[in-house]
């Protein structure tokens, strides 16, 4: 499988695909991550998941399609592995332990893109904002990372103001200091108790599916 790979260095902003494209190479990251998000009206849009070291981008090749639905971008950069379609179809023909574990990664992301949806409509900016960051976190493998207002706007799918609110409040309670784009977490337990329970969620599936099966 690693042999079938090419190291990529993913960078902050990269497309990597837009929705109706031919997906043309399966992602892995490996200290990196990859933020999926729909176009809403051809203006606004919304993360409805992220991508790091626990799977891969690429699914709908896994299912039978080479075309993507959403827009893929780089959020976090850093080395991942990048494989060739044709190859990894050749690698899931072959392997079949390969086709359990991204089976069991595509239920978690099912799980984490209905929380999402849940999440979107029934809490509010700043509780989604506390989860985001926690998702981060876990992906980046780091408590500091570089977003900035506008990008997080996009993502959350709200206006700057609401998250300058979001932020400014989040930073009040001395839970994260952020400046010029440059977050930092200072108190990860705290931000939890400001999250809703979907990150909470989010995570027990994961656990549940991936590490402990």
């Amino acid at each position: 499988m690693l042999s079938g790979c090419e190291p990529a260095e993913l960078v902050f902003g990269d497309v990597l695909c837009e929705p109706g494209e031919i997906i043309r190479h399966v992602y892995f990251p490996t200290d990196s991550f990859i933020s999926l998000v729909t176009p809403v009206d051809g203006q606004g849009s919304l993360e409805v998941a992220l991508v790091g070291s626990e799977g891969m981008y690429g699914i709908p090749l896994l299912l039978g399609v080479d075309v993507s639905p959403l827009h893929a971008v780089v959020q976090g950069s850093g080395p991942a592995w990048r494989m060739d379609a044709g190859r990894f179809h050749l690698e899931l023909k072959h392997s079949v332990a390969l086709q359990a574990e991204l089976n069991r990664y595509v239920y978690v992301l099912m799980s984490q893109l209905a929380q999402t949806a849940a999440c979107t409509r029934f809490h509010v900016v700043e509780e989604r904002l506390a989860r985001w960051l926690l998702m981060t976190r876990d992906r980046a493998h780091s408590e500091e990372f570089h977003i900035t207002h506008e990008f997080l706007a996009q993502i959350l799918g709200v206006r700057r103001v609401g998250v300058t609110k979001a932020a400014g409040s989040l930073q009040s309670k001395k839970l994260i200091s952020y400046s010029r784009g440059d977050i930092r977490i200072h108190d990860v337990a705290g931000l939890e108790s400001a999250s809703c329970t979907c990150y909470r969620t989010d995570k027990e599936t994961y656990d549940r599916i991936l590490l402990h099966h």
